[in-house]
């Protein structure tokens, strides 16, 4: 017992006197913009709060800082800029493995003169996206890795918000406010993409794990209803992701290995002396390497590998370029055992084999035009194809097709948003996107009236959809601003045409207070398959199904109760319409109540529903956390792989 306890403290001491001869620490940098002209801005000061001694910097010509030797932990920003509203940025972790490479951006002050202070909500209640007042919120990397089961994945962390609810345990399908999972858009860089998640069903907006590792992601936007006029084809939500540019000045490479899979992450510049960068990513699953070793897990194989990009290129006055994307490929195969005595149950006798492939490719050009208008255009690929195939073996060990079902959708997308300040007081947002949405879907299934397999849907071709947005932010006072817009929406397949008004409206009580109201008009096509179910003749029944419609109401107060909690009220109405539901007068359904899918039976947009409640958020911030660990680095050729161990948990460990 005397030796264990020896060598505990031996251990602990030695922490003590590693942490203090050696203080870690590590470079903040980045650049300070204009929030709606994306303007750099030269001159501004950006100091880290309680420091000693105290450390800051001011941006360069090109809008650019650096602060150097700051110790690792949480740090609080204080960035001020003549003429612009002051911005204070708490949270930010600094790492010895990782240089932190932050831009911020800083909301114009129209009262000049005057000091406004807006401290401590910049990451919970000022979301990215300045034309969101209502039920939005921005999310941190740093939050995907610490809610509890959500594994670095968007979906299932967003669960642990008020009004957001899992349908589903065994994937990060999400219901917002009572819709269906499939009534949420997935954004990247301001562009529709596919749903990116592994194992991904048709119709789909979840899956089993997210695509996009946390190495690439940055701090995004999260929206549960009344979204502002540029987003369109969404009932219940929008994740609206942003990817980080790797580090421009240096070379980083990151190797981790976790629950999910192998994680490889490099970045740098292309040489000294230019802002551009590059940064990849590739995951590989645990559990296709424990397959490859003879481990079987659930009595099948399940793979999955990913690779994310962003590649930033800036000109000097052509603008910027970025090209961007993801792919996942992931499978599932279950072969039934040809013998009849281990069957126990009778999904025994089924084999099955699932393929999901997922992927965008993209460029975007960005150039600021004067001084006031910024110019944001992309060009984006993208390819979302499943198959599901299952057979039976009979008694005499035959296998009999059950199941076929093929979906292919491939989409071109062209986008371009104009921003224009025309004063401090008033900014407008406005742009097109237009899509090219090729498919291929059929589905063959076993019909037990006649005891055979028979066609439900097929159908190859392409179809565009049109969609063009306008909205203005106005601040009336200094405490009151009002956003108005309009969207359209056109779907060529039949030709049917959504127009949509939105509104806004948010006062500022006073530093600490806000309330806000919210109006939105959505819409949202149908799953393309549904479209080209067929009847029992092989007729086409749903081709002129109309979009599903909702008005969302919203009301909400928020107030900070202190420098570290905050407090969050909001309740909201949907009113639905335009849903399809059977046709058959005898039968309830209604796609309201569809996760995923492609549904083929004849349907009518004659359905209804209602959405309303209350929410109530109650947030602590994490402020200062105080734990004696020492750090081991083993070192790989080129690759620094910091491992962590805590003292207290060995010291236990070793006491036990």
């Amino acid at each position: 017992m005397f030796n264990k306890i020896t060598l505990a403290t031996f251990i602990f001491i030695l922490t003590l006197a590693s942490s203090q001869a050696q203080q870690l620490s590590q470079t903040i940098r980045g650049a300070v913009i204009d929030k709606v002209s994306n303007a750099t801005l030269p001159g501004a000061n950006i100091v880290i709060l309680n420091s000693e001694p105290l450390l800051g910097a001011a941006s360069d010509l090109d809008g650019n800082f650096k602060i150097t030797k700051v110790p690792v932990g949480k740090h609080t920003l204080k960035i001020t800029f003549l003429g612009y509203k002051e911005l204070t940025l708490p949270n930010v972790i600094v790492n010895s493995g990782k240089e932190v490479v932050i831009n911020i951006s800083l909301e114009e002050n129209f009262v000049q003169g005057k000091e406004i202070v807006i401290s401590g909500k910049q990451d919970k209640s000022k979301t990215i996206n300045e034309m969101a007042t209502v039920s939005a919120r921005t999310f941190s990397v740093e939050e995907t890795q610490k809610y509890a089961a959500a594994v670095n994945d968007p979906g299932r962390m967003a669960s642990s918000f008020a009004g957001v609810i899992s349908s589903d345990d065994g994937n990060n399908s999400i219901s917002i406010r009572g819709n269906s999972p499939t009534g949420l858009l997935w954004r990247m860089e301001g562009v529709e993409i596919p749903n990116p998640n592994h194992f991904s069903a048709p119709g789909s907006a979840g899956g089993g794990i997210s695509i996009l590792s946390a190495q690439v992601r940055a701090n995004s936007d999260f929206m549960t209803g009344a979204f502002p006029a540029e987003y369109g084809n969404a009932m219940s939500g929008v994740f609206d992701i942003k990817l980080r540019k790797g580090n421009n000045e240096k070379a980083e490479y990151t190797l981790q290995a976790g629950f999910l899979g192998l994680d490889a992450a490099v970045e740098g510049p292309f040489k000294k002396g230019y802002n551009g960068s590059y940064l990849i990513n590739y995951r590989y699953s645990t559990l296709s390497i424990l397959g490859k070793m003879g481990v079987g897990v659930g009595g099948g194989s399940t793979d999955f590998q990913d690779l994310s990009y962003n590649v930033f290129l800036p000109t000097k006055k052509a603008g910027a370029f970025t090209l961007f994307g993801f792919g996942g490929l992931s499978s599932q195969k279950f072969e039934a055992e040809a013998d009849s005595t281990k069957w126990k149950e009778s999904y025994e006798r089924y084999s099955s084999e699932f393929d999901a492939n997922t992927g965008a490719a993209g460029i975007t050009h960005s150039i600021i035009l004067g001084k006031e208008t910024f110019l944001k255009s992309a060009f984006v690929a993208s390819l979302a194809a499943q198959s599901y195939k299952e057979s039976k073996l009979n008694d005499e060990y035959v296998n009999l097709d059950r199941h076929n079902e093929i979906s292919d959708q491939g989409k071109f997308t062209l986008t371009s948003t104009l921003n224009h300040k025309f004063s401090s007081r008033h900014s407008i947002r406005s742009g097109f996107i237009v899509n090219r949405i090729n498919y291929n879907v059929k589905q063959i299934a076993y019909d037990e009236e006649i005891d055979a397999t028979r066609l439900y849907l097929e159908d190859k071709g392409n179809t565009y959809t049109m969609q063009l947005y306008a909205q203005s932010n106005y601040y009336l006072t200094e405490a009151l601003s009002i956003n108005t817009g309009l969207h359209y929406f056109q779907l060529a397949l039949n030709n049917s045409i959504s127009i949509e008004p939105r509104a806004s409206v948010k006062y500022e009580i006073n530093k600490s207070q806000a309330i806000s109201f919210g109006y939105g008009l959505h819409s949202q096509l149908q799953p393309i398959g549904v479209y080209f179910a067929k009847s029992e003749s092989e007729k086409v029944t749903n081709r002129n199904l109309a979009m599903s419609k909702s008005h969302h109401f919203v009301a909400s107060y928020d107030r900070m109760l202190s420098e570290s909690m905050r407090m969050k009220v909001e309740t909201y109405y949907q009113s639905l319409y335009n849903i399809p539901v059977s046709s058959d007068e005898l039968n309830s359904f209604s796609m309201v109540n569809v996760s995923e899918g492609y549904i083929a039976d004849p349907l009518k947009n004659k359905g209804i529903g209602q959405n309303y409640g209350l929410e109530l958020t109650l947030e602590q911030f994490l402020k200062r956390i105080i734990i004696f660990c020492f750090q081991v680095l083993y070192m790989i050729p080129n690759i620094r792989v910091p491992m962590v161990y805590c003292a207290i948990p060995v010291i236990m460990a070793i006491m036990h």
